[in-house]
């Protein structure tokens, strides 16, 4: 079973064979494959975070911040976080449910950490039109304590 959304009215259809010629909502034809759209999201999320130790990526731009909490534990701290986020791979269905490999946790000196990565437009003031642009969408991994969120 594959999902597709329409591109004219975001209506999602579930399939077992190709994509759907037609919506079934609002009958017009184009639709996008909603998994292999997942999967290059996640390799791109793993990407950008893969990266965050050399200095970010050359095409996935972005940031990392933290909370004030996970600042106030000091630099070292910090980096030590980035540096297990990055590596992170220890994806599952209860810490990636969505499959987009944009939520993980890490434990740094005893204190478990939470990283997000959430996709925003170019100016960082919207979400991502279309999260594959990489010349319009940006990414914000930010760590947070759980009792932050």
């Amino acid at each position: 079973m594959a999902q597709y959304q329409c591109k004219s009215c975001g209506e999602i259809e579930v399939s077992d064979l190709n994509a759907p010629k037609a919506c079934a909502h609002c009958g017009e034809s184009g639709a996008i494959d909603l998994d292999a759209q997942t999967a290059e999201i996640a390799k791109a999320n793993d990407a950008f975070r893969a990266a965050i130790i050399l200095g970010g990526h050359p095409e996935l731009l972005g940031q990392v911040v933290c909370t004030q909490g996970v600042a106030a534990e000091g630099l070292g701290f910090v980096a030590r976080a980035q540096i297990e986020v990055a590596g992170f791979s220890n994806f599952t269905e209860e810490n990636d449910p969505y499959g987009d490999h944009s939520f993980g946790a890490v434990t740094i000196s005893g204190k478990k950490i939470w990283w997000k990565i959430d996709l925003y437009d170019a100016d960082y003031r919207f979400g991502a039109a279309d999260p594959l642009d990489r010349a319009n969408t940006r990414r914000v991994l930010t760590l947070l304590f759980p009792s932050e969120y």
